[in-house]
């Protein structure tokens, strides 16, 4: 007769367990404060990684133009009365050759050398009736350069009218000119990441302040400092992991579309004007690789920044709990 009961009480007792709801998560959901700090992270980052971007495209092209003016030298031929001028550039183009450390020699025709005084005399001029020079582009090897002094020796013997310019004045003016920009824009990073680490901590403590009285519960009933601490840094290192990707990915969005569209418009008026102010909006994958570092730093910072003030949350509270008039004076 007893078996009957307990089974009654036994599917019951089933059915209690059925209804009831699932546990909720002992940090609440992104409240007002949270999606503030979100939008905060976010603005943050998307300056961070522009400013990262813009130091990477700089530092970049200056290596490139580095490498570029390194590999060539220029040999200009001036004209004088009574030069053959065709004659003295296959000469020259002749004696570079023969120098050890000479990799190639093109000698600019007419038509281009024409082609570059466009901008400066326009179409249709005559070049016979100006005292134009031409020029040898001479291709060196860079791991064996050649003896330049030996080779200004040897033009000024067979070609009087011949010079030669080894750009290394303009190489030197070059790589001042990219350690110092490459310098102020790590200075600027520097800045940004400071203002953002300062931000998101006044911005964490202030999405904390609305949550204190969940540390003070969970704090009273007998949970761990290590514990609470590490509920509230889940929540928040995904609040920033959200902001920060977010940041960063319009950031690198940006950049491809801006270098996408450079690369659609090319001779076009706008175009040339923003490729002569600003370079190629061309960011490489190191580029790409540091906008994911910021997100990740940030992200980190974030959450770092949420365990130390649960921590200090706390201690205040036990400061307070055994002198009551602190919390009176707060």
């Amino acid at each position: 007769m007893t078996e009957p009961a307990d089974s009654t009480r036994d599917s019951g007792r089933k059915e209690r367990l059925v209804t009831l709801r699932p546990l909720a998560p002992i940090v609440p959901p992104v409240n007002v404060s949270g999606r503030a700090l979100m939008v905060v992270i976010a603005i943050m980052s998307f300056l961070c990684a522009v400013t990262l971007g813009a130091v990477t495209m700089v530092q970049e092209k200056a290596e490139a133009w580095q490498g570029d003016v390194s590999r060539e030298i220029t040999i200009q031929v001036k004209p004088e009365e009574g030069l053959d001028m065709e004659a003295a550039l296959a000469e020259v183009r002749t004696l570079v050759l023969a120098v050890p450390g000479t990799l190639s020699a093109d000698i600019v025709d007419r038509a281009s050398t024409a082609r570059l005084l466009e901008p400066w005399l326009g179409e249709g001029f005559d070049m016979d009736e100006l005292p134009v020079p031409r020029l040898v582009i001479v291709t060196i090897d860079e791991t064996a350069p050649p003896d330049f002094t030996a080779i200004r020796q040897t033009l000024a013997e067979a070609v009087p009218a011949a010079t030669l310019d080894d750009h290394r004045a303009w190489a030197d003016r070059l790589i001042s000119m990219a350690r110092i920009t490459v310098f102020i824009g790590v200075g600027i990073l520097t800045l940004m990441l400071a203002t953002t680490m300062l931000t998101v901590i006044f911005a964490t403590r202030g999405a904390m302040a609305g949550n204190r009285h969940i540390v003070e519960v969970l704090h009273f009933v007998g949970a761990e400092t290590s514990f609470i601490a590490s509920q509230f840094q889940k929540r928040f290192l995904l609040i920033g992991l959200k902001g920060a990707a977010f940041g960063g990915g319009v950031a690198a969005v940006a950049f491809m579309l801006l270098g996408a569209w450079q690369s659609n418009t090319i001779a076009t008026a706008l175009n040339d004007q923003a490729t002569a102010l600003f370079g190629r909006f061309s960011l490489s994958g190191a580029g790409y690789f540091g906008i994911v570092g910021i997100v990740v730093l940030i992200a980190a910072m974030t959450a770092l920044t949420t365990r130390l003030t649960v921590i200090r949350t706390i201690r205040e509270i036990d400061r307070q709990r055994a002198d009551p008039s602190l919390a009176e004076i707060g």
